[in-house]
């Protein structure tokens, strides 16, 4: 625990999603909110096919989820939420020309009927 979902759009070929990850990751374990590194699990999906709302201008977005066990305080979700978004803000330069959302959304996962096993530790 956490699990981390990184969606961008793909018309930002600048965004290394490789380098935004263990970015994100390294943000994580700097919070002191998870015991250990390697319980961050963390996956990026370019979206291929997309719209942001009806203009005709070019836009895209990157939108991470953080999924945390319930438990955690309003404030504290609040600190993980604006550290990450510090981070995706400087993953990359953004293009010229095209409106770019990004945005971090926090969601607490049900802990009493949580599970997990490790295989091979």
């Amino acid at each position: 625990m956490p699990h981390l979902h990184l969606e961008y759009t793909a018309n930002l070929p600048e965004l290394n999603a490789d380098v935004a990850l263990i970015r994100l990751n390294n943000t994580l374990v700097g919070s002191g909110q998870f015991a250990a590194e390697y319980d961050i699990k963390s996956r990026a999906v370019k979206v291929e096919t997309f719209k942001v709302g009806t203009g005709l201008g070019e836009r895209a977005f990157v939108h991470v989820k953080l999924a945390l066990l319930s438990g955690r305080s309003d404030s504290i979700k609040k600190q993980l939420s604006e550290s990450l978004l510090a981070v995706v803000q400087d993953l990359c330069e953004w293009p010229a020309g095209v409106e770019v959302q990004l945005c971090v959304e926090v969601l607490d996962i049900h802990r009493e009927s949580y599970a997990k096993t490790a295989i091979g530790f």
